[in-house]
């Protein structure tokens, strides 16, 4: 659980440097495909040189024909390709903090669907009133951190409906990557997929975009190293999710991921504070209320349904 949240706190971080890089780009869905390739670089360099990583990749194809697990379930990384997408399209559109509230509201109401219906390694989980308790306190913990950075005036529906779905997707993600790590052994595995899927994704958007609607293509060089490399935290999520997520389930993983997110994006404002960005009472409480919301979702052992 400890190290759940430290990877949402490496989450803020990575939100940062992909900022950075979409802004000095102007172009969202190539600074994520930057961001794809440095974790899929790094991911190849492993599986070179680890040969039981390999082999968790090569035993991919026998346990689909096993049907250990089916071909859609190695498929998380074009979920969170279209999550990326999705993101570079719609934040300009609604700002940062509606779209953060949009997508903790889908990813923590669809991740008591996922564990219901035992779509994930961890098995059927009851939807308990603790479990819904702590899936609310998270929604209206994030509305409460940011509720300082919400813009006045209409927000436009369809890209909120956009951004609850890839909420809702990021979820199924989290629970797919946990069934390959758990029949793998290996939760690099996982996350050579997802790298592999969502950099085929994401390139093949800049490509559509480059090529029908003229989106200029910079390459690398225009923004500092750092921000090319999000990618990298971006991996040692996927693999700490794909670890974890058959032990404790998807919703606990989103509820701490997110108090981790919540921590990390407090600490940035204080340490390398942004225009415009500031540690309020609102966000300190929002803090707080999240690990409420952990708390009574951990309280609830019950027994899961067969």
């Amino acid at each position: 659980m400890a190290l759940c949240v430290a990877i949402g706190v490496m989450t803020a971080v990575q939100s940062r440097m992909n900022g950075e890089l979409s802004i000095r780009l102007d172009n969202g869905i190539e600074a994520a495909v930057w961001s794809f390739l440095s974790g899929l670089a790094i991911l190849v360099v492993i599986l070179f040189v680890s040969r039981r990583a390999r082999l968790g990749v090569l035993g991919v194809p026998a346990a689909i024909r096993r049907g250990d697990l089916r071909w859609w379930q190695i498929l998380g990384g074009v979920l969170g390709g279209f999550f990326v997408a999705v993101q570079a399209t719609v934040v300009p559109l609604i700002g940062v903090a509606v779209f953060t509230i949009a997508v903790v509201a889908g990813q923590s109401t669809n991740s008591l669907v996922v564990d219901r219906i035992g779509l994930g390694p961890a098995g059927k989980q009851p939807i308990t009133w603790q479990r819904l308790v702590g899936a609310v306190l998270a929604v209206l913990a994030v509305t409460l951190g940011v509720s300082q950075r919400l813009t006045s005036g209409s927000i436009p529906l369809l890209p909120v409906v956009f951004a609850v779905l890839g909420g809702a997707l990021i979820a199924i993600q989290g629970a797919t990557n946990g069934r390959v790590s758990f029949v793998t052994g290996q939760p690099l595995s996982a996350a050579f997929l997802n790298f592999m899927f969502g950099s085929i994704v994401l390139g093949s958007a800049l490509g559509v975009a480059w090529g029908l609607f003229g989106k200029e293509v910079h390459g690398p060089f225009i923004a500092p190293w750092w921000a090319y490399f999000g990618g990298v935290i971006g991996l040692v999520f996927i693999v700490v999710a794909a670890w974890s997520v058959p032990i404790i389930g998807v919703l606990m993983f989103a509820l701490l991921t997110i108090s981790g997110q919540l921590v990390g994006s407090m600490a940035l404002d204080i340490a390398l504070p942004t225009p415009g960005s500031e540690v309020t009472p609102s966000l300190v409480a929002g803090v707080l209320l999240a690990f409420v919301a952990i708390g009574i979702t951990a309280s609830n052992r019950s027994a899961r349904v067969e």
